[in-house]
This record gives C-alpha cells, sequence and structure tokens, in this order.
C-alpha cells in the first residue's frame, strides 16, 4: 500500500509487518490530507477503519481494488455503506488482558488467606400468573492458596489417562516435536480453564476487557498436578501411550523417558461389569472380596498422598463404561444398606462404586467421567453425610457438546426440531468396550437425556410430554482408531408446514477432546472445595455435595435430588462463571449494555473517552 498527499508530493510506504493506520496516522494528525491507493480488500478495510474512527475525513476519491468490487470513483454512501460493512467483519470492541486484577469495593475484602465477597442475589419466582423479583445477600469466602493436589485415574493406562499424563509432563517440561508440518509447541488447547477468556467488564472507552479464565479466581495449574492411579492392565504408561495410537511418534519417543517407569496399581476387575472383550487386558487386577478390595483401593490413597506430600487427592473414573447397576430397595439404595451390600459382596455392586465409597471414605473429591449410574442413591448419601464432593456423568467432548448447542439454538429461534439421530463409530478400546449391549446402553441413556430441558422450556413448540425422536447409534470400527466420526442429522418443523434439515459431520479425536475435560473437571473441583458461603443470617457452609457446577463439562450432569438439571451449554458455563464472579463480588455478565444503548451514554462517553472510541486489531 502507498499512501501520498493529494498532489502526490509526499509518499508513504507502508512496512510489511505494519498497518496502514499506524503508518498514517501521525500524517493524519497534522491535518495533511492523502490520497490513498489500496491493493486489495485487507487494505481498503484498514482505510475504511480510519474513516470511521474519525482520523481521515471522508473525501473518497480513493480507488479501491477489484477484490473490493469498487467503482474508480466511488460515491460517498456507496463508500460509507463498504465501510460499516466491512468494520463489521474487522472491528473488534475486546481487548485482552492477561494481567491480575483487584476489585476495589466496599463489598470485598483481600487478606492474606481469602477473598471475602458481599454478593447481592438476585432472582425472580413465578406463583400462578404473579412474579416477585427478589433480592438476598450472600457472603463468599475463597481460600487464596491452592494447595499441593493428586489426581488418581482409575484406568491411568488407557486412551485418556496416558493422554492426561503426556499433555501435563509435555507442557510442564516444554517439550516440543516434529510432525510434517514442522515443530510443535504443547499448549492446553480445549481446555476451558487453560485456553478460554471471560469478560471482566469494559474500559472507560467502552470496550470489553477479557481476561483467562483461571484468573477469575486462584487456580490449580494442571502443570502442578501429581498423576497416579489404577489400571487392569500391567503396561507402563510409556507403553500405555504407544498403544492409544493418539499422539505423534516423536512425541511419544521424547515422553517415553518420563512415562516408562510409571506404572499403574492394580485395579478393581468384574466381568460382568464390562464387555467380554476386555478379558485380555486384565492382567493387573485385585483379589479378594468386594469389601476387601475396596479397602486396598483406600489404602492406595492414603499411600499416594503420604509419598508424595499432598494435602488432597482428587480420583476421576476414566476407565470402561460399565454396564447400568440395578437400583434395589435393600441394596443400594441408602448409605447404610450400601455398606451392608458391599460386605457381603452384593453381585450389583460394581467397580466404579466401590472406588466412589472408597474416595469418600478418605475424603477425596470423585468424579465419574462415564455413563454408567455409578452414582446409586446409596453413594450420593454417603457423599452427603461425609461433606465430600461428587460430581458425574460422562465427559461431554463432541456430539453431545454440539447437541447441547444447536437444539438450544434451535428451540430459542422459535424452530422445532421433532427428529434428532446421532450416529457413531470409532476404533479406540472405549468403542470395543461399547460394541457390547449392556454397556451401550449405558452411554445411549447419558447422550439420550440432553435435549430433554430445553424441548421442556417451549410448550408453543411441543406439547406436554412431547419430546423430538431421539435416536443414537455407535458402532466399533477398528481401522480409525481414536479418531471417532460423529454425523448428525436434525430435521425441524418451521414456519407454515415447512421443514428444515440440518446434517454435520464431525471428525473427533476423542481423547485430545476428552483430556482437556479432564483437567477442568480437577481444576473446578478443586476451587470449590475452597470456597464457603454464609447466607445472611445463616452459618457458613460449602456447597452441596454433588457440583452441579461442573454440568458444562458432562452429558449427564448429576444434580441434588429436587433440583433442576441444566442441559444448555451456554446457560451451563455461565453459571459457572457467574458464581466465580460473585466470588469477587461482581454481578452476572448480562450483556445489556445499556451505557451504548442510549444517546445521552454514548455522547457523555465520547466527551470523556480518549481516540480511538475502539480497539481495532488486524492482522498483518
Amino acid at each position: 500500500m502507498r499512501a501520498r498527499d493529494g498532489k502526490g508530493s509526499n509518499s508513504v510506504t507502508v512496512p510489511r509487518r505494519q498497518s496502514f493506520a499506524e503508518t498514517a496516522r501521525p500524517q493524519l494528525s497534522k491535518g495533511e490530507g492523502i490520497r490513498v491507493r489500496v491493493r486489495n480488500t485487507r487494505e481498503s478495510i484498514s482505510v475504511l477503519a480510519l474513516v470511521w474512527q474519525g482520523h481521515m475525513p471522508v473525501r473518497p476519491v480513493a480507488r479501491l481494488c477489484a477484490t473490493c468490487q469498487a467503482t474508480e470513483k466511488a460515491r460517498e454512501g456507496q463508500l460509507l455503506s463498504g465501510v460499516f460493512r466491512s468494520l463489521s467483519l474487522t472491528m473488534t470492541s475486546a481487548i485482552f488482558s492477561d494481567n491480575d486484577f483487584k476489585v476495589e469495593s466496599p463489598d470485598v475484602r483481600y487478606t492474606e488467606e481469602h477473598i471475602v465477597a458481599n454478593y447481592k442475589y438476585e432472582t425472580t419466582s413465578v406463583e400462578g400468573n404473579v412474579v416477585r423479583p427478589s433480592r438476598r445477600t450472600y457472603t463468599f469466602k475463597t481460600e487464596r492458596r491452592v494447595p499441593k493436589t493428586g489426581l488418581m485415574l482409575v484406568g491411568w493406562g488407557g486412551n485418556n489417562g496416558s493422554t492426561t499424563t503426556a499433555g501435563i509432563l509435555a507442557n510442564k517440561h516444554g517439550i516440543t516435536w516434529n510432525t510434517k508440518s514442522g515443530v510443535q509447541t504443547p499448549n492446553y488447547w480445549g481446555s476451558m480453564t487453560q485456553a478460554s477468556t471471560v469478560k471482566i467488564g469494559a474500559d472507560p472507552a467502552g470496550n470489553s476487557v477479557f481476561i483467562p479464565f483461571n484468573r477469575l479466581l486462584p487456580m490449580l495449574s494442571p502443570n502442578d498436578l501429581v498423576v497416579g492411579g489404577w489400571d487392569i492392565s500391567s503396561l507402563n504408561l510409556a507403553d500405555s501411550m504407544e498403544r492409544a495410537e493418539v499422539l505423534e511418534y516423536d512425541l511419544q519417543r521424547k515422553l517415553r523417558p518420563y512415562m516408562e517407569n510409571m506404572v499403574p496399581l492394580p485395579s478393581i476387575y468384574f466381568p460382568d461389569f464390562i464387555a467380554a472383550n476386555q478379558a485380555d487386558r486384565a492382567d493387573n487386577v485385585l483379589s479378594g472380596s468386594k469389601k476387601e478390595q475396596m479397602e486396598q483401593v483406600r489404602q492406595h490413597i492414603r499411600d499416594f498422598k503420604a509419598a508424595n506430600e499432598l494435602e488432597k487427592v482428587i480420583v476421576l473414573w476414566t476407565a470402561n463404561t460399565e454396564r447400568f447397576s440395578a437400583v434395589e430397595a435393600g441394596k443400594n439404595d441408602t448409605a447404610d444398606v450400601l455398606m451392608k451390600s458391599i460386605e457381603r459382596g452384593d453381585a450389583e455392586i460394581s467397580p466404579s462404586t466401590l472406588f466412589a465409597v472408597a474416595s469418600i471414605l478418605e475424603g477425596c473429591a470423585y468424579i465419574n467421567g462415564s455413563p454408567q449410574n455409578t452414582f446409586v442413591p446409596g453413594v450420593i448419601e454417603l457423599a452427603e453425610r461425609n461433606k465430600v464432593y461428587i460430581a458425574g456423568d460422562d465427559f461431554k467432548s463432541g456430539q453431545t457438546k454440539m447437541k447441547s448447542v444447536l437444539v438450544d439454538f434451535l428451540v430459542n429461534a422459535g424452530i422445532k426440531p421433532v427428529s434428532i439421530v446421532s450416529y457413531n463409530h470409532l476404533g479406540n478400546n472405549d468403542g470395543r468396550n461399547l460394541s457390547a449391549p449392556q454397556t451401550f446402553r449405558s452411554k445411549e441413556i447419558s447422550k439420550s437425556n440432553v435435549v430433554d430441558d430445553m424441548v421442556a422450556s417451549n410448550r408453543i413448540l411441543y406439547d406436554e410430554n412431547e419430546h423430538p425422536d431421539h435416536t443414537v447409534v455407535i458402532k466399533y470400527v477398528p481401522y480409525v482408531g481414536d479418531s471417532k466420526r460423529a454425523m448428525d442429522e436434525y430435521t425441524s418443523e418451521i414456519f407454515m408446514g415447512g421443514t428444515n434439515t440440518i446434517v454435520l459431520h464431525n471428525t473427533c479425536e476423542d481423547s485430545l477432546l476428552a483430556t482437556p475435560l479432564i483437567y477442568d473437571l480437577v481444576v473446578i473441583m478443586e476451587l470449590c472445595q475452597r470456597i464457603k458461603v454464609t447466607p445472611e443470617g445463616e452459618e457458613e457452609e460449602g456447597f452441596h455435595s454433588v457440583i452441579s457446577l461442573l454440568s458444562y463439562l458432562l452429558k449427564a450432569p448429576l444434580v441434588p435430588q429436587g433440583t433442576p438439571i441444566l442441559n444448555a451449554l451456554f446457560a451451563q458455563r455461565q453459571c459457572m462463571v457467574n458464581v466465580f464472579r460473585a466470588c469477587v463480588g461482581l454481578a452476572p455478565e448480562n450483556n445489556m449494555t445499556l451505557e451504548h444503548k442510549l444517546v445521552s451514554h454514548i455522547e457523555a462517553a465520547k466527551e470523556t473517552s480518549e481516540r480511538p472510541p475502539k480497539r481495532m486489531r488486524m492482522s498483518p
């Protein structure tokens, strides 16, 4: 691009890595007019941005290139129309800040140990046709120090377990690796806590300011986790990583020295609960009665905690999907009868339930990353009695996450989904285990309920008890390995009897999508353990033992009995963000931006803010 004055005497060449705005603005600030010849759309938009910001007067004699589809002498109205069409694609009112922040408010106190915030919680109750807004004050107290934390994975030697460990080691040690596309560097992309941002507020010019999610409150870093666990396979973690075929060969080669001495503890194996095809992997199993095996798991947790000088341990199930357990009175419906059933070795006590009970009795939070009903009523009651946190069920990483977004969008747009057909095929060990009908049924249930609350929210579209036809199919195809294929067809009824069909094809690197969720689940679970809440006029307490705050990360969210289930993805995330904002005394982000809607506010902002009123980011 070349910029020059009207007589052609001053020519400004824009360096390759510098924008036109950076080059031309000094000349414009002197009141000098310039004529601009642009060569492509990006350069033309840079000029138009200066016009929009008020730095360049509108004298539309510029010749825009063919890609801009403008005439040699564009009329002023046409140019301005192009300005705003272009700016809608390239202008941004968002600013990213990676700095620590401190809230200045009479309702927020920072001590060496805690952040204490008085928060006014506003809700709206509905009784018949009467709607009443209400407000109540809560005091949030968050411990600032992050304790040394261990993560014990059930299924440590599986695809997710080995990938979780490898990801931490690669990031912690800065291990790079070569592929045919060049040198790759480690990251935590796909992790909400490590790679996403949240809006914290707006600057004086009205720009939205975003910070990393993990700057909202003091959070655990995955790099600091001490990882261990159990597996029915005796392979060391390096060999497990190789068997999984998830990571690039060069990365595996560099990680091998770190992982070859990591060997899983023996695990609980009851063949009746998983597919028969898993028997060939089961060479590292505990023996004894169900109670004896549970006690061995408890001792493993104690030993791991002591050996690594840990302050807390979180246990997470990422092993095979089990069949559903029968929930029966006198067997697992209360904590007391559950403990008696374990003592007598009842057939319906699953390995995952034993791990959950062992974790709860050791005071360790337990997360279920698979779809089976680990949390029978007796387990939930035991967690409540011991004030230990639990969360589940089933990682929400690919197809179900897309479904919760799309159905939410369609229903909120007044469009009626009437048929949802979801097909998957994958070739990893998860797919192999799910080829058994009894384990597939667990997965089918967790995938099928994801749209229920969105459908129930709109009785204009749906009659009472009416639901879309919803079918889920999963097939095992060994060749595709961890690269799962998900295909969905959404058929909806639209205006005046019409229909609309949306078809999606999603190729998911299964473990590379699930592993970041494991980090997030552990990070948020650990943070929840450091938050205490005092309702006005009542005693301080922690969250309910069932941490529904983790619903964003799970297909079939477990919630406290008698409370509603929320499946809409964006609402789930905003719930989490707003709770953490409350911990630092900030109101929920409501996106009203009234300061940008009223003439008086907009004019006042113009008078007090420095130019440019908006910040623009453009790639060179």
